[in-house]
């Protein structure tokens, strides 16, 4: 099954940039194809995480968190929309975040945060090491998706719930 790989915060706010695109093109023997601008790539020929984290690592410009997960678990989360029967509003928007690895505990959901108050990011689940829920479109959305990692003990990216089905989407053709 092929993979996918999520690079934590790169090409934000003129920080750690560099062009996904070209990455993609380097790594070519092993069938990546580039989704986005935020470092979100689909592996489609057989490597090793070892080795694929490895050789992404050398040809960066900078240390980054590498994410990867197997292409069957995105599969898998968009298969089961966890977003069927949500209210559609252009302020709150869908998110996943893949964890580096599981959990070492989940805690009861939903979660919110703030926790008390109007909440800003509610946590509405998790599969495996996909943490899926919804955020406010508002600048402290970002600090309580930072609040992910002291929840969960992992590091943590996040993705929009477009650029999960859209790696579906490359994983099912």
């Amino acid at each position: 099954m092929p993979l996918v790989v999520l690079l934590k915060g790169v090409n934000v706010g003129g920080y750690r940039t560099f062009r996904p695109s070209l990455l993609a093109k380097q790594l070519e023997r092993f069938d990546v194809v580039n989704i986005g601008a935020a470092g979100t790539f689909v592996v489609r020929k057989p490597v090793s995480r070892t080795s694929l984290r490895a050789e992404i690592a050398r040809r960066l410009p900078f240390d980054a968190d590498v994410m990867i997960c197997s292409g069957s678990e995105i599969i898998r989360l968009a298969s089961d929309d966890p977003f069927a029967g949500q209210t559609s509003d252009r302020l709150v928007v869908p998110f996943v975040s893949v964890l580096s690895k599981r959990p070492r505990s989940l805690g009861a959901m939903p979660m919110n945060f703030p926790s008390a108050g109007e909440w800003g990011v509610r946590v509405l689940g998790c599969q495996d090491r996909l943490v899926y829920g919804v955020y406010r479109r508002e600048m402290k959305a970002i600090s309580y998706l930072g609040q992910l990692e002291k929840v969960f003990g992992v590091s943590v990216t996040t993705r929009n719930w477009s650029t999960i089905l859209a790696i579906a989407q490359v994983l099912k053709s």
